[in-house]
């Protein structure tokens, strides 16, 4: 099922909660809503869900405008962070709900919804606990019920809030690999809420980067790190730094001092660029500062640099190998590799 969001504003109160987002979703994709708190992404989830009503603009399901329908109307499944599953309800009892409170025309006899809850207990790999109550399984498998829940209905669309945000870490992992696996298995098209940028990196085929109301970029994994294209989304997606520049004949220039990379444009700009992305150097040409801390990450150190500019002291972080003396208080010398320009007033 395609899902249009076509120039939808949403305010409480007068306060633009959504501003003019539009986005084409197509059928069987599996899409991330990613931001930070505040950004929109569960107001444009709930309006798609029929749960609110936009102030203006209108969705579509395929060619349906379904501005207006209610969430029965729509058929959705939805999964919440907080599972919301019926704690007097067996498992098999709570994939069944949505089966059993349909009105008689359209509820299926009581073999089929037997069948249908065996078959999502099967998929949701929970053969042999549809006896349980949720009280008796950890919060992955109680995360699972929900989804076979939101399934039983054979919703058009999947929605999922935050999904395994109330989960551990280790959990967490292997429940967004086990969701990617389901995903493929029922090309059901999926919208999921995140905040967690890891999350929405592994699991989505794109992303929806928003902030403020609004929609920042979509793209792809590689596109939305590779290729941001606003400061909010480079800061927002994976580790960086942004230094103030000039550009000058093709040169950039910090602090009066070209740094040793060229690229186009003229005038005051903001250097992006990510930790891995820089190499040491001995050269004149380059950033310099003093490491005023260094930590052990993985295979690799990260130093903390203080740049001064003038008056003004600017923190970055860079990424340097184990094998690399780095003392507190020393003075670094290096240049970015791979960075990003953007206009600065």
């Amino acid at each position: 099922m395609d899902v249009k969001v076509s120039n939808v504003v949403k305010e409480f109160a007068n306060f633009p909660a959504l501003n003019e987002v539009s986005l084409n979703i197509q059928s069987g994709e599996l899409i991330a809503l990613l931001g930070p708190s505040g950004s929109g992404k569960t107001t444009l989830l709930r309006l798609i869900a029929g749960l609110d009503q936009p102030s203006s603009g209108r969705i579509f399901f395929g060619e349906e405008d379904a501005s207006h329908r209610t969430v029965q109307e729509r058929n959705v499944g939805f999964v919440f962070q907080h599972y919301a599953l019926f704690r007097h309800m067996t498992v098999a009892e709570n994939i069944a709900f949505g089966l059993k409170v349909r009105p008689a025309s359209t509820r299926p006899p009581k073999a089929e919804i037997r069948r249908r809850v065996g078959e999502l207990l099967d998929m949701v790999q929970l053969s042999g606990l549809e006896k349980r109550y949720p009280n008796q399984l950890s919060g992955g498998q109680r995360q699972r019920v929900a989804l076979a829940r939101a399934m039983a209905i054979e919703p058009r669309i999947l929605l999922l809030d935050e999904p395994f945000g109330a989960l551990d870490a280790k959990v967490r992992k292997e429940l967004r690999r086990w969701l990617r696996e389901f995903h493929d298995r029922t090309g059901h098209t999926t919208i999921f809420v995140t905040h967690d940028q890891e999350e929405a990196l592994e699991l989505a085929d794109r992303v929806v980067v928003m902030s403020q109301g609004k929609i920042e970029q979509v793209g792809s994994a590689d596109d939305v790190y590779d290729h941001p294209r606003s400061p909010f989304v480079f800061s927002f997606i994976g580790e960086s730094s942004h230094l103030p520049v000039e550009m000058t004949g093709g040169k950039v220039v910090f602090d009066g001092l070209p740094i040793g990379i060229d690229d186009a444009g003229e005038g005051r700009k903001t250097l992006f660029f990510r930790p891995q992305d820089v190499q040491l150097t001995a050269e004149d040409y380059a950033l310099f500062g003093k490491v005023t801390a260094c930590r052990r990450l993985a295979g690799t150190r990260i130093a903390e640099i203080d740049i001064a500019n003038g008056g003004d002291a600017h923190h970055v972080e860079i990424e340097v190998p184990l094998e690399t003396p780095v003392a507190l208080g020393s003075d670094l010398r290096f240049r970015p590799t791979r960075w990003t320009l953007f206009d600065r007033s």
